[in-house]
């Protein structure tokens, strides 16, 4: 099979090679062209001594998967030694917490309602009722049941409701239940953490303190 188009021009300049990328073309195709270069073309260069290897891609903006991609199979040609990687900017993956799913009802006595990820919860959690999740548990309602957050281990999530009152507690493998007091005192809006390994509460506007990536309104 012949290769015909040119997404992929290979220089020589007094110190090494550039490889020149078209940034317009289907990144698979940009792909496919540079193996059989490699394999086809240039052969008194590829397999000769160390060659330093300049990479431009012109406007074509890739991922770090992407970049990982075109450098691996500059790689198998052993005598390549890349000296410069040039893209206008590589796009950054977002690796953050998973977004927060909202759901509505309510959770009556002997009802279960679990979630992957992070939950809002749009309702009241009944006496005898669970919600359970793998992230956080954010209660806008009665919290009056069982919450359990972190299931799957993570020790970082928290559980936050507008009228705290839990029958039990578990965040991660750790086990809580409220002291008497809860049942006589007014509740209000609260959210529980682990801290060293024991369930702490706080009221909802010292949240911040955990999730550091929370925007803030200071007023004017």
């Amino acid at each position: 099979m012949t290769v015909k188009s040119n997404h992929v021009t290979i220089k020589g300049i007094r110190d090494g090679l550039v490889f020149l990328l078209d940034d317009q073309c289907e990144f698979e195709e940009l792909l496919y062209e540079l193996r059989y270069k490699l394999e086809h073309s240039h052969q008194n260069i590829l397999t000769g001594p160390i060659v330093h290897v300049d990479i431009k891609l012109g406007a074509r903006e890739i991922t770090e998967d992407q970049k990982e991609e075109i450098l691996d199979i500059l790689k198998q040609k052993g005598n390549l030694l890349i000296r410069s990687f040039d893209s206008p900017a590589l796009v950054q993956e977002v690796k953050g917490p998973p977004p927060i799913v909202t759901m509505c009802g309510m959770v009556r006595s002997g009802q279960v309602l679990h979630h992957e990820g992070n939950l809002l919860f749009l309702g009241d959690i009944n006496p005898g009722g669970t919600v359970t999740c793998t992230g956080d548990i954010y209660v806008l309602g009665s919290l009056r049941g069982m919450a359990h957050a972190g299931i799957s281990g993570d020790e970082e999530a928290i559980i936050a409701a507008s009228v705290f009152a839990p029958t039990q507690l578990r965040i991660a493998d750790v086990i809580s239940r409220p002291p008497d007091e809860w049942e006589s005192h007014e509740t209000g809006m609260e959210f529980a953490y682990l801290q060293d390994n024991q369930m702490q509460i706080d009221k909802m506007s010292n949240i911040v303190r955990l999730r550091r990536d929370f925007n803030v309104f200071k007023g004017v």
